[in-house]
């Protein structure tokens, strides 16, 4: 599956409400996927504020769950796949990357992995998908125009 455009991508991280991928705390159920990835994208953006693609990576990478529900080991690369062409191909390799613990690790990865690691356990408001929609549109209007000088 290959994103056509923010809607689309839009309407699968609504679908990661109420999928719940690990558990949280012995005896409590963790964040489902898209409280999760709202978690990552608001403490990515509190750590680095201007990197709009490392927070969009926080945002998505839960989407390999819902486009290979079964297939845990090709999950990461399935959304990365997804992601590429709307997002490019910085986001598509740390999505890609991102579950991937022998992978030696840039501090782009080291500060995804500890912020999706936060974010089970983070207690604060992470806002609503749709204050995304505006930075998920100007990095895709931006790879849109990177791609056809390409």
């Amino acid at each position: 599956m290959e994103l056509r455009g923010v809607e689309e991508l839009m309407d699968l991280l609504y679908a990661c409400r109420g999928v719940r991928d690990t558990p949280g705390s012995p005896g409590a159920p963790g964040p489902d996927l898209h409280e999760h990835a709202l978690r990552t994208a608001a403490l990515l953006r509190r750590s680095r504020p201007a990197d709009k693609e490392l927070q969009l990576t926080g945002l998505v990478q839960p989407i390999g769950r819902l486009l290979r529900p079964t297939d845990p080991a090709g999950r990461a690369e399935r959304a990365a796949e997804a992601v590429r062409p709307l997002l490019g191909a910085r986001v598509a390799r740390l999505v890609g990357l991102h579950p991937w613990r022998g992978v030696p690790a840039d501090d782009d990865l080291l500060r995804l992995r500890q912020a999706a690691e936060d974010g089970r356990t983070a207690g604060f408001d992470a806002g609503v998908l749709e204050d995304w929609r505006t930075v998920l549109e100007l990095v895709a209007a931006r790879n849109a125009r990177l791609g056809a000088v390409d």
